[in-house]
């Protein structure tokens, strides 16, 4: 599994920093964001930030990660990230734990990765929690340990991130970590499908191909193959060919039928 930081970032760190305030250099950066005129943002972010405001180094850093407003800078934007992050915001912690797992503007280092995400994810900052997962699962930067894995999926699932949902749900149907239960497995992928997660959606076909903490059945397990292979998952897509080899025309036009209405749904 691979740490990921969803696009967007730097959205997602203005609704976590905004507060109802009087106007000024912070909220004119907001609103200048709002108008797309993001170089007027990063000279109100810039004042803040010289000022030692974290709310300020914080943006001003995803700005030069970014581009926007600014020439690309990674090392910029690590030293901005930095800052802000010594000061304990987790909407710092958590890019800044990025940068180090994959070497952006800094030398690579994992250790250092697991100590920025640990302290954004023990504020309950749910990306981190799952990227600290991560690391636990694959054993970079802290020691390989199932339960410690399942322990910060779990929080980051409960949040509602689809990559930890699924990757909880991996825990639980292996029984890595966690008490084997297919079950719980099966809540946590159709959490992660229902947001539209290929991986998730062609793992809770498979429990219903298999009749794994579900009844058996093929017509459902069409279904998700059908909605994680038109997201290009080659994986679902042979599970599809092999689970038809077992239906009639009436059941594969019935998962077909199941799928359409879904993602008509679920746009």
């Amino acid at each position: 599994m691979k740490a990921i930081l969803r696009s967007g970032f730097l959205a997602l760190a203005i609704m976590a920093l905004a507060v109802p305030a009087n106007a000024g250099p912070f909220e004119d950066g907001l609103a200048a964001v709002e108008r797309g005129d993001y170089s007027t943002a990063l000279r109100h972010w810039r004042s803040l930030a010289e000022k030692g405001d974290a709310r300020g180094q914080v943006l001003l850093g995803l700005m030069y990660r970014d581009g926007q407003g600014v020439a690309q800078d990674d090392a910029e934007a690590a030293r901005w990230l930095r800052m802000a992050a010594e000061q304990g915001l987790a909407e710092a912690q958590y890019p800044l734990g990025f940068i180090y797992a994959n070497g952006q503007g800094v030398s690579q280092d994992f250790a250092e990765a697991a100590k920025w995400y640990r302290n954004a994810a023990e504020q309950g900052h749910a990306g981190a929690q799952h990227n600290l997962g991560v690391l636990y699962n694959d054993g970079q930067g802290v020691p390989e340990d199932d339960a410690e894995a399942a322990k910060w999926f779990r929080k980051a699932a409960e949040q509602g991130i689809a990559e930890a949902q699924f990757n909880f749900g991996n825990m639980t149907a292996d029984g890595r970590g966690v008490p084997e239960d297919f079950a719980e497995a099966v809540k946590w992928y159709r959490k992660a499908a229902e947001q539209g997660y290929a991986e998730a959606q062609n793992g809770l076909g498979g429990m219903y191909a298999d009749g794994a903490g579900v009844p058996q059945n093929n017509v459902l397990a069409s279904m998700w193959f059908n909605l994680s292979a038109a997201q290009g998952d080659e994986i679902a897509r042979k599970n599809r060919e092999l689970v038809a080899s077992d239906m009639t025309p009436d059941q594969i036009a019935e998962a077909q039928r199941l799928a359409r209405e879904w993602m008509e749904t679920h746009q």
